[in-house]
């Protein structure tokens, strides 16, 4: 029966029984911020998840303890050096994190995945792809923060040991100097590392398994190159030490700061043993190289996971 006829046995048409209700939307008329603003909303984002900001109480419980550990021992080693009237610090700037190197591992270990497994995870990287972001912001937000988390991490007991020495009247040519090359170190390390972590972690949407994977591809490398470098030594084979020291990412840290800024070697063997100029200079062609690698592989990443 047509809507319009009349009602049986009035002669007059039924009242209407659509309504349309007003629920107050509005389409947005405000200014469009595009690409930039998304691509530093992530980032931020990303850096304060890297330190628990913004999360559970328990999220933030292992990046403030390994924080807290690298710049605690920063400030013991000031403590005894002034306590004991030293005229230098007992450590020097460019040793810092490769001495501290497990508290770092553990660090990239445990955030890298938090930066991208989570996404992959929920599905929801589609969702970013979605609104004016490009991959190519994605990856580089994610990138930029996991690298700006690290040097944090890594620079800040530099300042603590800076500002002691400082404190204590040492030399100030040579302390400014120690820390400006150890600031050039971590930057360096800060990038190698993220990238690999986070290559690494990108390759599963299950945190466990990239926690896993994050520390092997750190650790095992670096047990099989102190391994070899030990018996480097006990055949009197100095040269193969330093190339030996490319196999490991924290090789390729230690061999481009002893041939470039200065740095005092920090391998396995007994005595420092200084890389050769030519192996100090693969290994900044090799960590730059990869580097940029991983950069490349997550951007590959990415053009599947946003499918």
């Amino acid at each position: 029966m047509p809507t319009d006829a009349p009602a049986p046995g009035t002669g007059a048409p039924p009242a209407a029984t659509d309504v349309i209700h007003d629920i107050g939307y509005r389409h947005y008329d405000g200014p469009r911020l595009g690409r930039g603003y998304a691509r530093r909303s992530l980032f931020t984002q990303s850096l304060r998840a890297a330190y628990g900001l913004g999360r559970s109480a328990k999220s933030k419980v292992p990046p403030a303890l390994l924080f807290g550990i690298m710049a605690l021992v920063a400030l013991i080693v000031v403590a005894v050096a002034i306590g004991t009237n030293m005229d230098e610090l007992p450590l020097e700037y460019t040793d810092y994190a490769i001495f501290l190197q497990p508290v770092i591992f553990l660090f990239i270990a445990a955030q890298a995945p938090v930066a991208v497994s989570r996404d992959l995870r929920f599905r929801t990287v589609p969702l970013y792809f979605s609104r004016p972001i490009e991959r190519v912001d994605y990856v580089a937000a994610k990138y930029g923060a996991m690298a700006s988390a690290l040097f944090i991490l890594t620079a800040t007991p530099l300042v603590v040991l800076y500002i002691g020495a400082l404190l204590g009247k040492f030399d100030f040519t040579d302390q400014t100097k120690g820390f400006a090359q150890a600031l050039v170190s971590v930057a360096l390390l800060s990038l190698l590392f993220a990238g690999i972590g986070l290559a690494i972690a990108a390759l599963t949407p299950r945190r466990g398994f990239g926690v896993a994977a994050v520390i092997a591809a750190f650790t095992v490398p670096f047990g099989a190159v102190s391994a070899l470098q030990g018996i480097a030594w006990e055949q009197d084979n100095l040269d193969a030490i330093g190339w030996f020291a490319l196999f490991s990412p924290i090789g390729l840290v230690d061999n481009v700061q002893s041939t470039f800024l200065g740095a005092t070697p920090a391998t396995a063997a007994p005595e420092p043993v200084d890389p050769s100029t030519a192996a100090g200079t693969a290994a900044l062609l090799l960590a730059l190289a990869v580097t940029a690698g991983c950069y490349l592989l997550l951007l590959r990443r990415y053009r599947k996971a946003g499918l």
